[in-house]
Protein backbone atom coordinates (compact mmCIF):
# COMPACT_ATOMS: atom_id res chain seq x y z
CA UNK A 1 0.00 0.00 0.00
CA UNK A 2 2.92 2.13 -0.17
CA UNK A 3 3.37 4.07 -3.49
CA UNK A 4 6.71 5.44 -2.72
CA UNK A 5 8.36 1.82 -1.88
CA UNK A 6 6.58 -0.01 -4.68
CA UNK A 7 8.38 2.92 -7.00
CA UNK A 8 11.71 2.17 -5.25
CA UNK A 9 11.10 -1.60 -5.75
CA UNK A 10 10.31 -0.82 -9.73
CA UNK A 11 12.68 1.25 -10.25
CA UNK A 12 10.92 4.60 -11.10
CA UNK A 13 12.25 7.76 -10.92
CA UNK A 14 9.69 10.07 -9.75
CA UNK A 15 6.34 11.11 -10.51
CA UNK A 16 6.47 11.78 -14.11
CA UNK A 17 8.37 8.75 -14.71
CA UNK A 18 5.50 6.61 -12.74
CA UNK A 19 3.18 8.03 -14.61
CA UNK A 20 4.51 7.63 -18.34
CA UNK A 21 4.73 3.94 -17.71
CA UNK A 22 2.63 0.92 -17.89
CA UNK A 23 1.95 0.88 -14.43
CA UNK A 24 1.00 4.51 -14.12
CA UNK A 25 -2.46 3.43 -13.33
CA UNK A 26 -1.87 1.03 -10.49
CA UNK A 27 0.86 3.45 -8.70
CA UNK A 28 -2.26 6.17 -8.67
CA UNK A 29 -4.42 3.85 -7.53
CA UNK A 30 -2.08 2.32 -4.53
CA UNK A 31 -1.37 5.98 -3.60
CA UNK A 32 -5.05 6.98 -3.54
CA UNK A 33 -6.12 4.16 -1.50
CA UNK A 34 -3.37 4.38 0.84
CA UNK A 35 -4.06 7.96 1.44
CA UNK A 36 -8.03 7.07 1.96
CA UNK A 37 -6.92 4.33 4.21
CA UNK A 38 -5.15 6.85 6.45
CA UNK A 39 -7.61 8.94 6.93
CA UNK A 40 -10.20 7.12 8.34
CA UNK A 41 -7.60 5.33 10.69
CA UNK A 42 -6.70 8.93 11.64
CA UNK A 43 -9.91 9.21 12.00
CA UNK A 44 -10.47 6.42 14.51
CA UNK A 45 -12.61 4.42 11.99
CA UNK A 46 -11.78 1.33 10.71
CA UNK A 47 -11.13 1.37 6.79
CA UNK A 48 -14.05 -0.79 5.12
CA UNK A 49 -13.14 -0.80 1.37
CA UNK A 50 -14.01 -2.13 -1.60
CA UNK A 51 -14.10 -2.24 -5.38
CA UNK A 52 -17.00 -2.44 -7.79
CA UNK A 53 -17.21 -4.17 -10.98
CA UNK A 54 -20.09 -5.45 -13.00
CA UNK A 55 -20.30 -8.47 -15.57
CA UNK A 56 -20.21 -5.91 -18.41
CA UNK A 57 -17.57 -3.70 -17.49
CA UNK A 58 -18.69 -0.95 -15.70
CA UNK A 59 -16.61 -0.27 -12.23
CA UNK A 60 -15.55 2.05 -9.60
CA UNK A 61 -11.97 2.06 -8.47
CA UNK A 62 -12.57 2.28 -4.54
CA UNK A 63 -15.45 2.45 -1.99
CA UNK A 64 -15.22 3.38 1.15
CA UNK A 65 -17.91 2.08 3.84
CA UNK A 66 -18.44 5.15 6.17
CA UNK A 67 -21.82 4.83 8.64
CA UNK A 68 -23.31 2.44 6.68
CA UNK A 69 -23.09 4.81 3.47
CA UNK A 70 -20.55 3.57 0.56
CA UNK A 71 -18.44 7.06 -0.76
CA UNK A 72 -17.40 6.06 -4.13
CA UNK A 73 -13.79 6.77 -5.53
CA UNK A 74 -13.00 6.65 -9.31
CA UNK A 75 -8.86 7.02 -9.76
CA UNK A 76 -7.70 8.27 -13.39
CA UNK A 77 -4.24 8.79 -14.24
CA UNK A 78 -4.96 12.07 -16.62
CA UNK A 79 -4.41 15.10 -15.56
CA UNK A 80 -7.07 16.96 -17.03
CA UNK A 81 -10.96 15.88 -16.03
CA UNK A 82 -13.95 15.25 -17.95
CA UNK A 83 -17.90 14.13 -17.41
CA UNK A 84 -17.55 10.57 -18.82
CA UNK A 85 -14.65 9.30 -15.91
CA UNK A 86 -17.32 9.38 -13.67
CA UNK A 87 -19.83 6.85 -15.67
CA UNK A 88 -18.21 4.05 -13.14
CA UNK A 89 -19.61 6.34 -10.37
CA UNK A 90 -23.06 7.06 -12.26
CA UNK A 91 -23.57 3.49 -13.07
CA UNK A 92 -23.17 2.06 -9.01
CA UNK A 93 -25.15 5.03 -7.95
CA UNK A 94 -28.17 4.07 -10.49
CA UNK A 95 -27.77 0.33 -9.67
CA UNK A 96 -27.49 1.05 -5.51
CA UNK A 97 -29.31 4.91 -5.00
CA UNK A 98 -30.07 5.84 -1.20
CA UNK A 99 -26.57 3.77 -0.37
CA UNK A 100 -24.02 5.64 -2.12
CA UNK A 101 -23.19 9.56 -1.43
CA UNK A 102 -21.83 11.66 -4.31
CA UNK A 103 -18.39 10.90 -5.61
CA UNK A 104 -15.12 11.69 -6.31
CA UNK A 105 -13.00 11.44 -9.48
CA UNK A 106 -9.61 11.74 -8.09
CA UNK A 107 -7.06 12.85 -10.63
CA UNK A 108 -2.90 13.94 -10.61
CA UNK A 109 -4.07 17.63 -11.74
CA UNK A 110 -5.11 20.83 -10.36
CA UNK A 111 -8.34 21.46 -10.97
CA UNK A 112 -11.56 20.91 -9.17
CA UNK A 113 -14.65 20.40 -11.20
CA UNK A 114 -18.55 19.15 -10.78
CA UNK A 115 -18.49 16.43 -13.07
CA UNK A 116 -22.67 15.91 -13.03
CA UNK A 117 -24.73 13.61 -10.97
CA UNK A 118 -23.61 14.91 -7.46
CA UNK A 119 -19.90 13.80 -8.86
CA UNK A 120 -16.62 15.92 -8.20
CA UNK A 121 -13.31 15.94 -9.93
CA UNK A 122 -10.35 16.56 -7.05
CA UNK A 123 -6.86 16.42 -7.33
CA UNK A 124 -4.99 14.29 -5.54
CA UNK A 125 -2.93 16.86 -3.62
CA UNK A 126 -6.51 17.57 -2.08
CA UNK A 127 -6.81 14.31 -0.36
Amino acid sequence: MDAGTLGYLVGLKGPEHAASGPMGGAVMETAVLSEVVKTLLHRGVEPRVYFWRTSTGAGVDILADIGGKLVPIEVKLPATPKPPRASGIRALQADLGDQITPGDVIHPGEIRLPLGGGTTALPFAEL
